[in-house]
């Protein structure tokens, strides 16, 4: 068109979409582009770089840390057990004066030295006996009821009178449940090795397997085929029978006792 003199001169622009009364025409063109861009599956704004969305967001105020669990410190280690008699050095050096002290000394026996029972027989004897502990009824004689009389049995079966042999046990007095892990710790095998050594018998029969193995015997360390026979010290042959109770209720132990016995007595 043309102008008269003196108007300007304009020109009227128009778009594509459809206008939007409350918004004007671009607002209604702006509409209808993002509406193409969602109908082509483009309807999210993405960004190639990194980006921490966390970074620099302050912790909840609830969020506190778990204290730490309470530990408590292991306990100190128990003491070592107080060795029966002190040290060996201050053991008796003779027979006689051990039989005196195994009735008196009080680290044998936690203090008691009420019931206990002295052994019995000749030193240097052809055979010394040992046994756990004394028959709940021994008060002078060690083992003087049945397990005795099974005793004196088994050495009239091999030719020694039982006065002739020497027999002692472990404990002083009667204790039916001893702790025997306890005792050798505190020195009790060492004991009774000391006290083979002042018998000094030619041989040694040991009734109960506490009574072997505390002199050193362990049958599952051996590779003898007659698990039966061992040492005390370097010279004293040894045999390790049952205990005396086991014998009396399995008879069977008895015959097998036996057998070893002539063994024994042929080696």
């Amino acid at each position: 068109m043309i102008a008269v003199q003196g108007e300007v001169k304009t020109r009227l622009v128009t778009f594509s979409g459809p206008s939007n009364r409350t918004g004007g025409p671009l607002a209604g063109d702006i509409v209808a582009a993002l509406a193409w861009w969602r109908e082509a599956g483009v309807d999210f704004d993405y960004d190639e770089a990194a980006r921490d969305w966390l970074a620099g967001s302050a912790p909840a105020a609830t969020d506190q840390p778990e204290p730490a669990a309470y530990t408590p410190p292991p306990p100190p280690p128990a003491p070592p057990a107080p060795r029966i008699g002190g040290a060996g050095q201050d053991w008796p050096a003779d027979l006689a004066g051990f039989t005196q002290w195994w009735l008196t000394e009080p680290s044998l026996d936690s203090g008691q030295v009420f019931d206990r029972v002295p052994p019995r027989g000749p030193q240097g004897a052809e055979l010394m006996v040992l046994v756990d502990h004394p028959e709940a009824g021994d008060s002078q004689v060690l083992l003087s009821a049945e397990r005795g009389r099974l005793l004196d049995a088994i050495l009239g079966a091999i030719g020694i009178a039982p006065d002739q042999a020497y027999v002692a046990s472990l404990l002083p007095r009667h204790m039916p449940m001893p702790d025997w892990p306890a005792l050798q710790a505190a020195g009790l095998g060492d004991l009774a090795l000391h006290h083979v050594a002042l018998a000094a018998p030619r041989r040694l029969i040991s009734f109960g397997q506490h009574v072997s193995s505390l002199l050193g015997h362990d049958p599952t360390k051996t590779a003898e085929p007659l698990r039966h026979f061992y040492h005390v010290g370097p010279s004293i042959p040894a045999l390790a029978a049952p205990g005396l109770d086991t014998l009396m209720a399995r008879p069977r132990g008895k015959a097998a006792l036996w057998r070893a016995l002539l063994d024994w007595q042929q080696a």
